[in-house]
């Protein structure tokens, strides 16, 4: 299924797009040091799918983007795996550690 405008957008302009990880999956974006997953499902399942896909990500900062309105479901699954993840909106305008 091709990704959403608001999904591409959410990326922004990272040199590294679609990076292949580990057993098949994919991590949206790689932009020099940081790892951004954008997750537009707001289900708790799709957020805890989206952290271990940013969680192969050793060296990096990790950011996850989301509507605004999950943004209080993303930080609590955050909370709950003891990630260290930056949590985002996907305007980037308010971003919340966990």
């Amino acid at each position: 299924m091709p990704e959403s405008r608001s999904h591409k957008r959410g990326k922004g302009r990272a040199a590294r797009k679609e990076v292949p990880i580990s057993r098949g999956r994919r991590l949206d974006a790689i932009r020099g040091h940081h790892a951004i997953e954008v997750e537009r499902g707001g289900t708790p399942k799709k957020i805890d799918q989206a952290l271990s896909r940013l969680n192969t990500q050793r060296n990096k900062n990790k950011i996850l983007r989301v509507p605004q309105k999950d943004m209080n479901k993303a930080r609590q699954q955050v909370r709950k795996k003891g990630m260290n993840v930056t949590v985002t909106n996907l305007s980037k305008t308010k971003r919340r550690k966990p």
